[in-house]
């Protein structure tokens, strides 16, 4: 089985990378990866698979950070001009309703849920020759969006999964889920899906992510902080600056009090812990006292306890700078994540899959693998964890041209290949005839 597995996906090699090449030059940020899903959802549609989208896949109210119902509109006749396939482009998509799940039902066994990120940064892209994606003709042509962390990648490894498994059907017992999840930057999407209740049956789940080191597959991370992000606006009242000083209320006093003391939060003794101003924005003249301004900031700590404290104290503090300056504070949550570990069993598991069945890639140590980044995946992780599954947190390894959230981000793209055949032999592991409980 193991010489199959790597044949059917050495056999989609450069279907792969020319899948990978077309999201990347048609990146879409977090709820606009409406060509990227419709894509994804004809392509699983012909396969065979049972296709989950919109409404269906995403519960409404759990979404975070939607852009505005103009610019959704806007992307949506965009993504339909560079070339969405019409009759999978839906309504809901409008709505930036976007993320596609692909469902193989086999009769009895485990649930196994693989999980692929599809969501581009809003970065402007290198225009440059020594840039291999301008130089080859496929840099974002999406000014302002960017796949500058592999997730182009991701979702040309979950399609060639998704084939590869299609192949190996009548040999494959239980139920899989592929979830090509939209707005992983920022931590807005993970959560909708996690709401709707896609995890709530799951026995294993694998996420990847690819990244830079040596070896090929590091079977498992951990440590990864849980995170929220924030904005906080700072209502006040506007006044001529020279005229009438004392009828103002300024916001933009409030948010920099709100700063600096954010900065000042005490560190927490049960680990690490962390706070980043990025954005400060308000006024319209020098001379008029202004009458709103906003900040953007995220928390973060080693636990979700730790960062729960974070939020505690940040809420606080803004608060209590805008009551100084006689104004109002409206904090609205964009996103964010939960502390998360791979389990070890699962993880050990894992390695010795790849060691076994796939022993031209190289398998590398977990001692180094803890991640002090955040990661909505961790929600996914939790959830199946909560309920007595296993869940990991891979990562695919290959050489980068840059580095990640860079403008000249690349990757070498032999990692397609290799992590298709990865989580091939994984779920044939989980549930061929060779193994895997039933549920």
């Amino acid at each position: 089985m193991k010489e199959r597995i790597v044949e059917y996906a050495k056999a989609l090699d450069q279907v792969s990378r020319e899948r990978r090449r077309d999201f990347h030059k048609f990146a879409e940020t977090a709820w606009l990866e409406m060509r990227t899903s419709a894509i994804i959802s004809r392509t699983l549609d012909q396969l065979g698979y049972e296709v989950v989208t919109g409404r269906d896949l995403c519960l409404e109210e759990a979404r975070l950070g939607l852009p505005e119902p103009e610019e959704l509109e806007a992307r949506w006749k965009l993504a339909l001009l560079q070339g969405a396939p019409e009759e999978y482009l839906t309504e809901d998509m409008k709505e930036g309703f976007t993320g596609v799940m692909g469902i193989l039902r086999l009769g009895p066994g485990p649930v196994v849920a693989l999980r692929f990120d599809i969501d581009a940064l809003g970065i402007v892209e290198e225009e440059s020759e020594s840039h291999r994606p301008f130089r080859e003709g496929f840099a974002s042509v999406n000014k302002g969006s960017m796949h500058a962390c592999g997730h182009d990648g991701h979702g040309a490894i979950g399609l060639g999964v998704a084939e590869v498994l299609m192949k190996l059907k009548g040999e494959l017992h239980g139920t899989i889920k592929l979830i090509f999840q939209p707005g992983e930057e920022g931590g807005k999407g993970a959560r909708a899906i996690v709401a709707h209740g896609h995890l709530n049956d799951v026995d294993y789940f694998v996420g990847t992510h690819i990244a830079p080191d040596d070896g090929d597959v590091t079977p498992g991370t951990w440590g990864s902080l849980a995170n929220s992000k924030y904005d906080a606006h700072f209502y006040g009242k506007a006044a001529h600056a020279g005229g009438f000083p004392e009828k103002g209320r300024s916001a933009v006093v409030a948010a920099c009090n709100a700063v600096l003391n954010l900065t000042a939060i005490p560190r927490h003794s049960g680990g690490i812990s962390r706070v980043n101003v990025g954005v400060i924005q308000g006024g319209t003249s020098r001379n008029v006292i202004p009458d709103h301004a906003v900040i953007q900031f995220e928390v973060r700590g080693e636990t979700t306890e730790i960062n729960r404290f974070m939020e505690q104290e940040a809420a606080r503090i803004c608060e209590s700078a805008a009551q100084m300056s006689g104004c109002a504070c409206r904090m609205i949550l964009q996103g964010g994540g939960e502390s998360q570990h791979s389990d070890l069993d699962f993880l050990e598991q894992i390695g010795g899959i790849v060691e076994r069945d796939l022993p031209h890639l190289r398998v590398s140590s977990c001692k180094n693998a803890q991640n002090w980044g955040s990661e909505d995946i961790s929600l996914m992780m939790n959830r199946v964890q909560e309920h007595g599954g296993k869940a990991v947190y891979m990562r695919s390894m290959t050489s980068l041209a840059s580095a990640q959230h860079t403008t000249a981000y690349d990757f070498d793209e032999k990692v397609l290949v290799e992590a298709i055949q990865t989580f091939s032999a994984i779920v044939w592991e989980l549930c061929g005839n060779c193994g895997g409980a039933e549920a």
